[in-house]
């Protein structure tokens, strides 16, 4: 049992996946106080999450969940056929049942070791504004993706509606959350929550360099200096590490499909220690 609750997180669950699934049901706090954030892409069905998310919920004491592409897919044997923003609607609703927080309910604020900081999930989603090398807009991005064969699910099981793009509800999704972080940073720094990467920097490993116009938006690229972060929390790419920029520590807390984890090994805990900052509870 750990001396201190921590501010853990995960992300990239995949649990349609049999191993995946094994892991998420082996989620367990080191302290009665620990918080959880689950930073998307739990599964492609509301089903699916809504169970990952009702066990975390039983066990950690606040769960902090934002989406990710994965978990606002419309698959074909999903009996809820809801694209788009009525699909994250409907999430939303399923976590407010459980008592799990979302970027739609008020920011918590962390008051353990390290706080007391703003916890605050984001959706920004992601508007093909990080250009594949040798391209440099949204047309040239996607036809080289669709040459070289690396083309995201997205494209196909994605949906934004009501809005015309999935750029266009990025636009609002960065217009909305703004103001609100803005309010954060000003009582205390935040811990800035999201599925996505807030800069470009973390898409440079990528094997697939043009998967990268899948991975964010430039707009979002100085939050962590305008919004005062203590740290940066987030998925998506499958590469989990620890890294700095301007000063911010970034944490890529994924743990990805079985080949991935399979091959790089299993860590000693799958949850990633956020606060404390020298991960000690």
């Amino acid at each position: 049992m750990q001396r201190r609750p921590r501010l853990l997180a995960v992300s990239d669950l995949h649990v349609s996946h049999r191993e995946n699934r094994a892991i998420a049901e082996g989620l367990r706090p080191g302290h009665p106080g620990d918080w959880l954030l689950v930073v998307g892409d739990v599964a492609e069905t509301p089903a699916d999450i809504e169970r990952v998310l009702a066990l975390l919920a039983s066990r950690f004491d606040t769960v902090v969940w934002t989406p990710g592409n994965h978990d606002l897919w419309t698959v074909k044997d999903d009996p809820v056929r809801l694209n788009g923003a009525a699909r994250y609607d409907h999430l939303v609703e399923i976590c407010r049942r459980l008592g799990v927080l979302t970027p739609e309910d008020p920011y918590p604020v962390w008051e353990g070791d390290g706080g007391p900081v703003v916890v605050a999930p984001v959706f920004t989603l992601y508007d093909y504004s990080f250009h594949p090398p040798g391209t440099s807009t949204k047309e040239e991005g996607l036809a080289y993706a669709y040459r070289t064969g690396v083309v995201c699910t997205d494209e196909f099981m994605l949906h934004p509606d009501p809005y015309p793009t999935r750029e266009d509800w990025c636009a609002a999704r960065v217009a909305a959350t703004e103001p609100r972080l803005e309010e954060a940073a000003a009582r205390h720094p935040t811990v800035l929550v999201g599925h996505w990467p807030l800069v470009r920097r973390p898409t440079d490993v990528l094997y697939y360099p043009e998967f990268a116009q899948w991975c964010g938006t430039v707009r979002t690229a100085d939050w962590h200096l305008r919004f005062n972060a203590a740290a940066v929390v987030y998925g998506h790419l499958h590469i989990p590490r620890t890294t700095h920029y301007d000063g911010v520590r970034f944490e890529e807390v994924s743990v990805g499909y079985p080949r991935e984890w399979r091959r790089r090994g299993r860590p000693g805990d799958w949850l990633r220690t956020v606060l404390p900052a020298d991960g000690r509870g």
